[in-house]
């Protein structure tokens, strides 16, 4: 499938987007050609799923059954997965406008009214920014509600790093204390909990062949993959307050700052704490940024 690719481009990284694929991004790479996100067939792309990075809104990650309760009612929502759950939202595999654009800095806008069949109960709005400065990708997520009553809210970034680039898997430092149990479709049973040590990255581990699919909180914010010759690092605003770091089937590390847990809404109505459930008035927004940074021998 044949998709409308923007580019942009600083002296140390080319970043390409699929405006009509949720304004996901289809590749990041170093001057030097090396990929920084997952290396992506662009003729064989036909979901966000298959992109290197994609956008989460107006919620992050599963939703328990694809419903929950909010404002004394239920909100069914349509089940998107093969285990009975909705998932990531519903803006990645839609069109965006592209409204803003130039050498190093393309963005995106999305308007829900324009998408009768949206999942999503609530019109709402949302912008993304692609900026590109000096060894860093900025990425800028806005989330407004459009509709005359309060709605859940919640955003996220959905990014696969390249891992094994020459054999070699780099050492993963997330400074995080906290972390959720979870059941068969890995959604969270209760609240966080201290990490175990096969859990624990505050030091800098490599994955090695662990399977992870894991949402840690009580984190600083800072994610980084260390190679012998070369690191990035992972930024992202406070309102990312949970990471989730998943290893791919093809190879690749997944690591999401996301505004809530996985299963948030529903786990608020049961009084879980800690979740960080946002609500959204009319006219109000949710927004927040994360920068990739390179160093060292890319």
């Amino acid at each position: 499938m044949t998709h409308r690719i923007e580019t942009i481009s600083s002296p140390a990284m080319t970043l390409e987007v699929l405006p009509d694929l949720g304004a996901s991004v289809l590749g990041l790479r170093a001057a030097s050609g090396r990929p920084v996100l997952r290396e992506v067939d662009p003729g064989s792309v036909e979901t966000s799923s298959q992109c290197a990075s994609f956008t989460l809104l107006p919620y992050s990650n599963r939703i328990r059954d694809a419903r929950f309760t909010f404002g004394g009612g239920e909100v069914q929502l349509r089940v998107t997965t093969k285990d009975g759950l909705t998932q990531h939202g519903d803006v990645r595999n839609r069109p965006w406008q592209v409204t803003r654009v130039s050498d190093s800095h393309l963005g995106c806008d999305f308007d829900s009214r324009a998408f009768p069949d949206v999942n999503w109960p609530w019109a709402f709005t949302a912008r993304v920014d692609y900026f590109l400065h000096g060894p860093h990708l900025d990425v800028s997520v806005t989330l407004t509600n459009a509709d005359t009553s309060e709605m859940p809210a919640g955003l996220g970034l959905h990014p696969y790093f390249a891992r094994r680039q020459g054999g070699e898997d780099p050492r993963l430092t997330v400074d995080a204390a906290l972390t959720y149990d979870t059941d068969e479709r890995s959604l969270p049973t209760g609240p966080a909990r201290p990490v175990r040590p096969e859990e624990d990255y505050r030091t800098g581990s490599a994955v090695g062949e662990r399977k992870v699919d894991r949402v840690y909180t009580a984190w600083d914010g800072v994610a980084r993959l260390d190679w012998q010759d070369r690191s990035l690092t992972l930024t992202a605003d406070a309102v990312f307050s949970h990471l989730v770091v998943f290893t791919a089937p093809d190879g690749s590390l997944a690591l999401e700052p996301v505004s809530h847990v996985t299963d948030a809404f529903n786990l608020a109505a049961r009084g879980v704490p800690g979740v960080d459930m946002r609500t959204l008035a009319p006219g109000q927004s949710l927004a927040g940024a994360a920068r990739i940074t390179l160093e060292g021998n890319w």
